[in-house]
C-alpha cells in the first residue's frame, strides 16, 4: 500500500481542528481500524507550527496516509460527520449504506466559514458548479443541500456587496437553478437559514429542518430587501399575510412555526441531513413542478387590495421614515399582481437601494447602487455595521485569560494567542437587586452562567429575588424549552444571599448598585479583601470614574466597567470601560462575558460618561435649552420621532427617570445643598445652564414612576404619555421669571441643535482617543440609544450630510449662543473639513495619537 507523507488538513478555527480529529476516529470506526491515543493504524497525529491557514489558525498534519483513500476533489456529508477528503471508499469494510449514499445522491456542502458566507464568490461558484455537475451525471438521483458544522447559511457577506469582483455570479440566477432541476434537491437546514440561505432553501424542491433551526429575511434589518427572489417565492408558499411579517421585520422563526406556516415539509430532532434522504429517497421520480415556487400563484385573500394598503399604513407608521421596509410592502404586492418574472424584476430592483433618497435626505447627493443587472458601484449604507462584521470573531490578546477551563470542544492555545472561555463552567455574583441588578442577573442566567446574587439586606433580597423570578418566567415561557432550559429554580445555578463571605469562590463579580462613587469604593474595597486574587471585578456605571473606583482595591489591574443598558435582559449593548491599569486579559474576558451574554461588547476609554452618555449629555441639553426658548417637550419629541428615534428625550427622560440625573447633578454640585450660595439659576462655571429638570424634580415629577414628569400619565407607573397643561403653564412662568422671550423654533433647528451638538461631542471623543473608529460611536448608538438603523448612526449620518453643513451649522448656532461649549465645533471636525471631508474610514488617519488598548 501507498502512502503520502505530510497531508495537512485546514481549519477554520480550533473547533474544526477537533472536528477534523474526530473524522479520524469515524473514518477509523467504519474501517474497523482502532485508535490508540494519537496514533491509529497507519496514521499518526501531531501538532504542527508551520502549518496554518491564512487566518493564522492551528492545522494538523497527517502523516502515513493511504492514497487509494484520497479523492481531494470530492466532499460528503454522512449522519452530521464530515468526510474529507477520504472518498474513495475502497475498503470492503466500508458499509453498504455508504456506497449507496455516493452512489445516489450528490451533497452540494457550502462552507460556513469567516468571509465564506454566500456572498463570497467561491462559494457560489462552488454551488453552481456543484448543481450542474449533479444535473449532469445521470447516476446521481438526487441532491441534498446543507451547511457544513451544523449551520445552513447566515446569508451574505454583507462585505462583499462593494466588492468590485462581485458581477459575475449572482444568488439569483442560483436559486433559479436549484428549482429548474429535473432531479429533486432537498435542503437540510440545521442553525439557521437566514436572508440568502433561507432563498436557497427556498429555490429547493423540499426543506427539512432541525427542530432547533431559525429561519428569516432580516435584510430589511440594515435597509436591505431580500435580493434573491424571497420576496416572490415565500408569499407563494406561505402566503402574504405571514411573507409580509417575516420580510418587513427580519425576524426569525424558530421551525416549529416555520412547520406550522408550511415553510418547510418536515422537522427533526436529530440527524437532518439522514431525514432529508429519506424524504429524497421518498420522491425520486415524483413530478417536480407542483413544488416549483415559480409556478405557483399566490395564494389569494377575498380583500388583497385591502390588506396590501393596511399593511403599507402600517409598515410606513412603524418603519419612522426607513424606506426598505415600505419597498419590501411593495415588491410583495408585485408578486400578488404580476407573473414570476416580472414580480422578480420589481422586487430585485430596490436591492442595494441607496436609503437616502427619502424626504429625509432630499438634500443630499444620491448614492450609486448596484443591481443584479448592473454593475455599477455600490456605497455601503451602514459602515458601522459592516465594520462591525468585519472585526475578528476571536479575541487575540498577549495575555492568558483570567479563568483557563477544562474546555469541552474548545481550546485554548497560550503559543498563538487565541482566548476562549466558557462562561457556563464559571461562578458569577451581581452585586446589588435594583432595576440594573435584576436584569444583570436574569441576562445570566439566561446565558447557563451560575450567578450567586447578593444584596445587603433581607428586604431588598426578597424584593430583588420576587422581581428575578417573574422576569426569568417571561423569559422561560419565551423559550421553547421552558424553566427547565433555565433552570433557574436549582439552587446551584442562581442563589441568593446578603453573605458578602459567599463571593470568596466566584470568578467574576459585577457590581450594579447606585451612581453613588462613596459606595462603589466602599463594595471594592470590600470586595477586593473577600474575592480570591484571580476574580474580575465589573461595576456596572454609567458616568463614573473607574480608575477612582480601581484605587478602592489591591488589583486595579482586575477592575474594568461594564455598562449595562435598561433593561440589561433585553438591551443588546454592552460598554466595556478600561481604566489605566486595567489588563488586556480583563479586557478580553468582558468581551467575552459580553459574546456569552449575547449582547455587543464594545471597548471605549474612561471618561465621564465614556462614550454614549457623554455624547447623549448635549443632546438632552439641547432639548432642554429649546424649552426655555418657547418649544414644548411634545413638538421636540416629535421632530426627533420622525427622524427615527422610537422615543424622544423628554419621553426617554420619563421613562428613564428624572430623579437619576437629579442625584448625579447633586454629586457634581450642580444642585442642592452643595450649590454655592449666590450661584446664577442659569449658569454654572460660567456655561449656560438649565435648572429645569432640578425644578420638576423638587415637585415630585419624576417620571413615569410617579405618573408626572415632562408629560403627565393616566397613573403611577404608566406608559400613556400626554402633554401635560400644568407644565406649559409652568414653562411660561418660568420664561417670564427669567427674562426669556418665548419664539417660534422650526423643526430644523430643533434637529440639527441637538443631533449636531451629539455629533459634536463624538468628534471630541474621537480626538481624545476615548473610541477607537466613528464605528465604535455608530454601533455604541445603534444598539443603546436608539438612533434609527436607517440613518447609519450619528458619525455616518454626519458623513452623509456632509461634514461641512455640520460645522456650519455649528458655528451658526455657536454664535448665537456663545456660552453653550456643546456648540463650539471641534477642533477635530474643522480638520476634517479643512482637508476636505475624508471617507469615514479614514478619519482617525488624521489624529497622531491612539490609545494602545483600544
Amino acid at each position: 500500500m501507498a502512502f503520502a507523507d505530510d497531508l495537512v488538513l485546514l481549519s477554520d478555527s480550533w473547533e474544526g481542528m477537533c472536528f477534523n480529529i474526530k473524522i479520524l476516529e469515524t473514518f477509523c470506526e467504519h474501517t474497523g481500524l482502532r485508535t490508540q491515543g494519537e496514533k491509529c493504524h497507519g496514521f499518526y497525529i501531531k501538532p504542527t507550527k508551520d502549518a496554518y491557514t491564512i487566518n493564522d489558525c492551528p492545522a494538523w498534519q497527517i502523516g502515513r496516509t493511504p492514497l487509494n483513500m484520497i479523492d481531494p476533489g470530492s466532499s460528503e456529508k454522512y449522519l452530521g460527520t464530515q468526510i474529507d477528503p477520504w472518498t474513495g471508499f475502497a475498503d470492503p469494510k466500508l458499509p453498504e449504506k455508504l456506497e449507496s449514499l455516493r452512489r445516489d445522491f450528490y451533497t452540494a456542502r457550502y462552507p460556513q466559514g469567516p468571509g465564506r458566507l454566500l456572498q463570497s464568490l467561491a462559494v457560489l461558484q462552488a454551488l453552481e458548479d456543484g448543481l450542474k455537475k449533479a444535473d449532469a451525471d445521470p447516476s446521481v438521483k438526487a441532491v441534498m443541500i446543507c451547511g457544513e458544522n451544523g449551520k445552513f447559511s447566515a446569508g451574505a457577506d454583507i462585505r462583499g456587496f462593494s466588492s468590485p469582483k462581485r458581477h459575475g455570479v449572482a444568488l439569483g440566477p442560483i436559486v433559479s437553478l436549484i428549482e429548474s432541476s429535473e432531479k429533486p434537491v432537498v435542503a437540510a437546514i440545521e442553525g439557521v437559514a437566514l436572508g440568502g440561505g433561507l432563498e436557497v432553501a427556498l429555490g429547493c424542491h423540499y426543506r427539512v429542518a432541525h427542530a432547533k433551526a431559525r429561519m428569516g429575511l432580516p435584510e430589511v434589518t440594515i435597509g436591505l430587501l431580500p435580493g434573491a427572489e424571497g420576496t416572490q417565492r415565500l408569499p407563494r408558499l406561505i402566503g402574504v399575510p405571514a411573507a409580509l411579517d417575516m420580510i418587513t421585520t427580519g425576524k426569525h422563526i424558530p421551525a416549529t412555526e416555520a412547520l406550522k406556516l408550511g415553510l418547510v415539509d418536515e422537522i427533526v430532532e436529530e440527524n437532518t441531513i439522514e431525514a432529508a434522504i429519506r424524504l429524497a429517497n421518498k420522491v425520486i421520480g415524483q413530478p417536480l413542478e407542483p413544488c416549483r415556487l415559480s409556478l405557483k400563484p399566490v395564494p389569494k385573500l377575498p380583500n388583497m387590495e385591502a390588506f396590501l394598503r393596511e399593511a403599507l399604513v402600517k409598515v410606513k407608521r412603524q418603519a419612522r421614515g426607513c424606506l426598505a421596509p415600505e419597498l419590501c410592502v411593495q415588491a410583495v404586492r408585485a408578486a400578488t399582481e404580476r407573473p414570476f418574472a416580472e414580480g422578480v424584476r420589481r422586487g430585485r430592483g430596490p436591492f442595494g437601494f441607496s436609503l437616502l433618497n427619502d424626504p429625509g435626505f432630499h438634500r443630499y447627493k444620491t448614492l450609486q447602487r448596484e443591481d443584479m443587472n448592473h454593475t455599477s458601484k455600490f456605497t455601503f449604507l451602514f459602515p458601522s455595521l459592516q465594520n462591525l462584521f468585519s472585526m475578528c470573531a476571536l479575541l487575540v490578546f498577549q495575555s492568558p485569560p483570567l479563568f483557563i477551563l477544562e474546555i469541552q470542544r474548545k481550546c485554548y492555545c497560550q503559543e498563538i494567542n487565541f482566548l476562549f472561555i466558557v462562561f457556563d463552567s464559571i461562578s458569577l455574583s451581581s452585586l446589588g437587586l435594583g432595576t440594573m441588578g435584576r436584569g444583570i442577573v436574569t441576562s445570566l442566567v439566561k446565558a447557563n452562567i451560575p450567578v450567586v446574587a447578593l444584596e445587603q439586606d433581607l428586604e431588598y433580597l426578597n424584593k430583588g429575588r420576587k422581581a428575578v423570578m417573574l422576569l426569568l418566567e417571561r423569559e422561560a415561557m419565551k423559550m421553547e424549552g421552558g424553566a427547565q432550559t433555565l433552570d433557574f429554580h436549582n439552587p446551584a445555578r442562581l442563589q441568593f444571599t446578603v453573605d458578602f463571605d459567599l463571593l470568596c469562590d466566584v470568578d467574576l463579580v459585577i457590581e450594579a448598585v447606585f451612581e453613588n462613587m462613596v459606595l462603589k469604593k466602599e463594595i471594592f474595597h470590600k470586595l477586593s479583601k473577600i474575592c480570591k486574587p484571580g476574580a474580575l471585578l465589573c461595576t456596572n456605571t454609567s458616568a463614573l470614574n473607574i480608575d477612582e473606583i480601581a484605587s478602592a482595591t489591591n488589583r486595579p489591574q482586575q477592575v474594568i466597567g461594564t455598562h449595562f443598558f435598561s433593561p440589561a435582559h433585553v438591551m443588546r449593548l454592552l460598554e466595556i470601560i478600561y481604566g489605566r491599569h486595567t489588563s488586556p486579559t480583563a479586557i478580553a474576558t468582558a468581551m467575552q462575558l459580553a459574546k456569552a451574554l449575547k449582547k455587543v461588547g464594545v471597548v471605549v476609554g474612561n471618561c465621564f460618561g465614556f462614550v454614549g452618555n457623554r455624547m447623549m449629555f448635549p443632546y438632552v441639553q439641547q432639548a432642554v435649552f429649546l424649552l426655555e426658548e418657547g418649544s414644548r417637550p411634545e413638538a421636540v419629541d416629535q421632530v426627533l420621532e420622525d427622524f427615527g428615534f422610537k422615543i424622544g428625550p423628554f419621553r426617554m427622560s420619563d421613562l428613564a427617570g428624572l430623579d437619576v440625573g437629579w442625584r448625579s447633578r447633586k454629586e457634581q454640585g450642580l444642585t442642592g445643598p452643595s450649590l454655592a450660595a449666590g450661584t446664577p439659576a442659569r449658569q454654572r462655571h460660567g456655561q449656560r445652564y438649565s435648572p429645569l429638570p432640578d425644578l420638576l424634580c423638587e415637585q415630585g415629577r419624576f417620571g413615569q414612576k410617579t405618573g408626572k414628569g415632562w408629560y403627565q400619565y393616566e397613573r403611577a407607573g404608566g406608559r400613556t404619555a400626554t402633554p401635560d397643561p400644568w407644565l406649559h403653564d409652568f414653562l411660561s412662568q418660568y420664561r417670564d421669571t427669567h427674562g426669556i422671550q418665548s419664539r417660534f423654533i422650526d423643526q430644523e433647528e430643533i434637529l440639527e441643535r441637538c443631533l449636531f451638538s451629539l455629533i459634536n461631542e463624538g468628534f471630541a471623543i474621537l480626538a481624545e482617543g476615548i473610541a477607537s473608529g466613528p464605528e465604535h460611536l455608530d454601533v455604541i448608538y445603534i444598539n443603546g440609544y436608539g438612533w434609527p438603523k436607517h440613518r447609519g448612526g450619528p458619525m455616518f449620518y454626519a458623513s452623509t450630510v456632509g461634514l461641512p453643513r455640520v460645522l456650519a451649522k455649528l458655528q451658526k448656532y455657536s454664535e448665537a449662543h456663545p456660552d453653550v461649549p456643546g456648540l463650539r465645533p471641534n477642533a477635530f471636525l474643522k480638520k476634517l473639513v479643512a482637508v476636505r471631508s475624508p471617507p469615514l474610514k479614514e478619519w482617525m488617519s488624521y489624529l497622531s495619537h491612539q490609545s494602545p488598548k483600544l
